[in-house]
């Protein structure tokens, strides 16, 4: 893949980049560095890119995993507290948008294997391409998911 190539196909799925990123944190910051990890991861993989499965799903895979593992270093390092700049990310004030802040403080409690899953069904990706994207098969991406929306129920 050329520069070009690369830089093309970056510009045009951007968006999932960062999807991926904001399910794995609301820093401003920290988004910015999972951002360019992933830029990073991809273009290292983008000559063993065999185009056995679509570009985006592989684009998926390769953010979903750096998340998962940045996500697994920082539970190793020492934990810091964040300052509050006093920047609130979801408008509180309708119905709607406290329930999206409850969902995502829910979701964010989950694994992040569950987490990966809950975000590509929220993108409406088909249990066959999750499957594909997370290495497990579609039967076994209907079971997570049900286990996944009980767990989500029960959470407080």
């Amino acid at each position: 893949m050329t520069e070009t190539e690369f830089e093309m196909t970056i510009r045009k799925h951007k968006g999932t980049i960062y999807t991926v990123c904001y399910m794995f944190s609301s820093d401003k910051d920290e988004v910015a560095d999972l951002f360019q990890e992933i830029l990073i991861n991809l273009w290292k993989g983008a000559d063993s890119f065999r185009g056995d499965a679509a570009i985006s799903s592989w684009i998926w895979k390769v953010s979903l995993n750096t998340c998962i593992s940045y996500e697994r270093k920082q539970k190793r390092r020492l934990r810091t507290e964040q300052l509050d700049m006093d920047i609130d990310l979801f408008d509180e004030t309708n119905t709607q948008s406290r329930q999206a802040a409850m969902l995502r403080e829910r979701i964010a409690k989950l694994g992040p294997f569950d987490r990966a899953i809950v975000l590509l069904w929220l993108e409406n990706l088909s249990y066959e391409e999750i499957g594909q994207i997370v290495g497990i098969s579609t039967k076994n991406v209907s079971i997570r998911l049900v286990r996944i929306r009980e767990q989500l129920k029960k959470m407080q």
